[in-house]
Parts: structure tokens; C-alpha cells; sequence
């Protein structure tokens, strides 16, 4: 009887791995067997892979130290094991069954002296959806963790102060003297790193200038460092030297001897990773059960925390200039006449209008005429970089200055043309109003605006 003969009646995505449990108790290297046809694509997932043989070494495919870790288990043990996870937008549902050696294999090498041949089946099916009865076979231990870590999730509003909490949870459950969410979002390459304490940005960019790396480029290293798995969590180090030695000195520096890294995807997306150092191994396999439904609550927040933040933005931002738009400054002002925040003592207002936008649109094309405005608009950034920039029409800008003397506002509206004139294509009206004491901010800027007409009427006429 043969291999592929065997796992070609199992239903399912099916595979027969072995090795060898050596005298001194290590184990070799897990040889994969055979792949029923339904499960053959496992075979296309390396194309750099060589040809598939019976008892060709697994890592020739692929490399999971936690899957490892699982058919080790199984198969010395001689107990079935069972796991389901989130992996990448799926539910899978994983079987791990120890079997007994039945074949006489004459193409396999014979087991080192004082060894023993073990075999380990892996059948795997998978879902779009959460199946709670699958749910339902975790221990009441690991079910009770998820419901809390999820309960902290949903306890406030405030997306930080949540991910706060969690980090403490995890950190708790895990025994780890170290926890952290590190956030990632792919559009903007802007990551967060937030523990029990809460954010620790400052934290977060010392890690990454050390390593030589910003905080983006360290996320996509651990990306790489996972290497098709979701997880890492070792006591061993030797597998993260091999892999990055760089982040590898930065744990050993940090006084950190064992690691729990598991990434946070959203369906295929990265959002960010659970961080977890000096944990307790004799845990380990409730912490992977937990974390790995954990980071199914988590994507969901996280995602939708980063659509949220990108949907302020937008209603906020102008696109084109990257400063404020009619709505953020309408806001400011609807924020002071109903006493949200205090009135500034004092407020300077500029009005500026871009001269010649409609001759560069009309000459040139339009994307000549965004040339033009983002230029302005870094103008307005090197003279009010401090201050409220906002685009509130075509080529119309307003700036708000609290708290500025009327020596400084004049200073900076003279600095602001005079670059302006020192450029081949900007040239700005300017219109500006100064307010003390009590004041409508509202009829200022419809002053500056007004002043800003009357020299835009002298450009013209010169």
C-alpha cells in the first residue's frame, strides 16, 4: 500500500506528513508524504520549489513554526489535535491525527538508530464565515479571554484608549512583561504603537531609527519575518536571527529572550500585529488559541477606525493642497460662537486670492493650474506653517492666527508676497484684518475679503 494511494480516499484538503522522534527526544526535519488531488495546490504555492517526491522535507513548500510545532505534537503524543483560526480572510478548520506506521517504504532512508517513525495526517477545510459551533469547542478558559478582549474593544468610543485596554488584557493573559498593538495602515504608511500606558509614538520611532528602519519598514519586515504564517512565538531565537538579524538585535538589547508576534489581517490586508515579549511559555498553546480569534475582533476595529479617520480627513482636507477646506474652518468658527473652546485674545485673518489660476487653467491645462495652487499653498505653509491654513474656493485661502500682535501679521503678509515675487508663476492678492478683545470672525473675514479685492483690483490695473 502507497502513500498516495492511502490520502486519495480521505475527503477533504488532505496531507500525510513524518519524521523522525530521535533518541535523544529531538525530532528531525517534517518530511511531507503525499497531497490528495484536492489539496494539490498546496504543492503550487513555492513555484521555486523542486519537484514533489514522497518524503521530500516540508520547508521546501513553506515555513510555519506553529504548524510545525502542532504535527510534532500530534504525532509523538499520538493524540489528535484540533485548531481553527482566522488565516487571511478565512476560517479554517484544521484536523491533526496521529498514524500509526503502517507502510514499508523501501525509497525512504531508515530511521536513525534508537529513533521512531511518525506520521501525522492534516486534513483542513475552510470558510468565509464564522461558524460559532466551531467556536464553541474552545475551552471555557480561551472563550472567556476572546469575550473579554472583545468587551474592552467595544467599551468606549475612543479608538486609542480601547486598544489601550486590550494591550493590558493581552499582556495579562499572556504573563508578558511586555504587550503592544502596532498598528498599520497601508495607504498611508503611518503606524501606531500602543501599549498599557497608551500611545508610545516617540517610543515606537526610537525602535525604528535604531533598527535603521522607519516605523513602516519595520512592519513590512515582520510581514517578511513571518513568512507565510500568521504567528511567531518563540523562546528560540535562532529562527529570528536567520531571519532578521537586525530586528533580532534589537530584541536582545531590549533584554527580551522570547517574542510573541502575530499579524492582524483584515481579509488579505495587514492593519497591524499583536507584540508580546517575555511571555509565558508554559501558556503558549492557550495564548495562540486566543490571540488567533482575537485578532479576527481586532481587524474589524482597526479597519474601520483607519476608514474613519480617512473620512474625517477627506470632509476636512483639500486633496490638492493638503490644507484645510471650508468645512474644517467653518467648524473652527461654528466651535468658538457656541463656546466649545475659548476665543483666542486676539486674531489676525488673511484672505489671499491666487492672481492668474484661470489664465494658467486656460493657457496651460488644469494640471498646470493644480501645479500652481499646491505651490501657493506651500508658500502659505513656509510663512503660516504655525497657524490655519484653509483653501475655501478655487483659488481663495484664508488664514487664522491666534494670538499673534498685529506687528507679527504684517511681517508675514509682507514676507508672503515678497517670496510670492521671487517665484516665475505665483502672485497673491492679500487682504488682511486684525482683531483684539471682543470680535466677529465671520465679518473679519468678510473685511479681509474685502481688502484683498482692492488689492487684486491694483494688480490688475498695474
Amino acid at each position: 500500500m502507497d502513500y498516495q494511494s492511502w490520502i486519495e480516499g480521505i475527503d477533504g484538503f488532505a496531507s500525510l506528513y513524518s519524521f523522525d522522534l530521535l533518541e535523544d527526544g529531538s525530532y528531525s526535519e517534517i518530511r511531507l508524504m503525499a497531497v490528495n488531488k484536492q489539496n494539490v495546490v498546496m504543492l503550487q504555492m513555492n513555484p521555486e520549489a523542486p519537484e514533489f517526491y514522497p518524503g521530500i522535507p516540508y520547508r521546501n513548500y513553506w515555513m510555519d513554526l506553529n504548524f510545525e510545532d502542532y504535527v510534532y505534537k500530534c504525532a509523538s503524543t499520538s493524540k489528535p489535535l484540533y485548531s481553527y483560526v482566522n488565516a487571511r480572510g478565512l476560517w479554517l478548520k484544521g484536523f491533526y491525527i496521529p498514524i500509526s506506521n503502517i507502510w514499508d517504504d523501501d525509497k525512504m532512508p531508515e530511521a536513525p538508530a534508537g529513533s521512531k517513525r511518525l506520521f501525522c495526517l492534516y486534513v483542513i477545510t475552510f470558510s468565509e464565515q464564522m461558524e460559532t459551533d466551531s467556536m464553541s469547542l474552545k475551552t471555557p478558559e480561551i472563550a472567556s479571554a476572546v469575550l473579554n478582549i472583545g468587551i474592552k474593544l467595544h467599551e468606549t468610543q475612543n479608538f486609542y484608549q480601547a486598544i489601550t485596554d486590550v494591550a493590558t488584557q493581552i499582556r495579562e493573559f499572556c504573563g508578558a512583561e511586555r504587550c503592544a498593538l502596532y498598528t498599520v495602515d497601508n495607504d498611508t504608511q503611518i503606524c501606531s504603537f500602543i501599549d498599557s500606558t497608551g500611545r508610545r509614538e516617540q517610543f515606537m520611532e526610537e525602535i525604528a531609527r535604531q533598527m535603521g528602519r522607519t516605523p513602516f519598514e519595520v512592519a513590512k519586515a515582520w510581514e517578511d519575518d513571518l513568512a507565510l504564517s500568521d504567528c511567531l512565538l518563540v523562546d528560540d531565537f535562532h529562527i529570528i536571527e536567520e531571519r532578521d538579524p537586525v530586528w533580532h538585535k534589537s530584541l536582545c538589547d531590549y533584554g527580551i529572550h522570547n517574542i510573541i508576534l502575530y499579524a492582524i489581517r483584515y481579509g488579505q490586508t495587514l492593519v497591524g500585529f499583536i507584540w508580546a515579549a517575555n511571555y509565558d511559555v508554559t501558556r503558549s498553546d492557550q495564548i495562540k488559541e486566543t490571540l488567533e480569534l482575537s485578532t479576527f475582533l481586532l481587524a474589524a476595529v482597526i479597519k474601520n477606525h483607519q476608514l474613519m479617520s480617512k473620512l474625517e480627513i477627506k470632509s476636512t482636507v483639500d486633496t490638492l493642497t493638503q490644507v484645510g477646506n471650508r468645512n474644517a474652518m467653518d467648524e473652527y468658527i461654528t466651535g468658538l460662537a457656541q463656546e466649545h473652546r475659548k476665543a483666542p485674545e486676539s486674531m489676525a485673518v488673511i484672505f489671499t486670492d491666487l492672481n492668474g489660476l484661470k489664465k494658467a487653467n486656460d493657457e496651460k491645462g488644469h494640471d498646470a493650474g493644480d501645479k500652481l495652487l499646491m505651490r501657493a499653498a506651500s508658500l502659505l505653509k513656509i510663512v503660516f506653517g504655525d497657524n490655519q491654513i484653509y483653501r475655501i474656493g478655487g483659488d481663495e485661502f484664508v488664514v487664522l492666527c491666534p494670538d499673534i500682535t498685529e506687528e507679527k501679521m504684517r511681517e508675514q503678509v509682507s514676507q508672503l508676497k515678497g517670496m510670492a515675487d521671487n517665484t516665475y508663476d505665483v502672485s497673491f492678492a492679500v487682504g488682511s484684518v486684525y482683531c483684539h478683545g471682543e470680535y466677529d470672525l465671520n465679518a473679519a473675514i468678510q473685511a479681509a475679503d474685502e481688502q484683498m479685492y482692492k488689492d487684486k483690483k491694483e494688480y490688475y490695473r498695474k
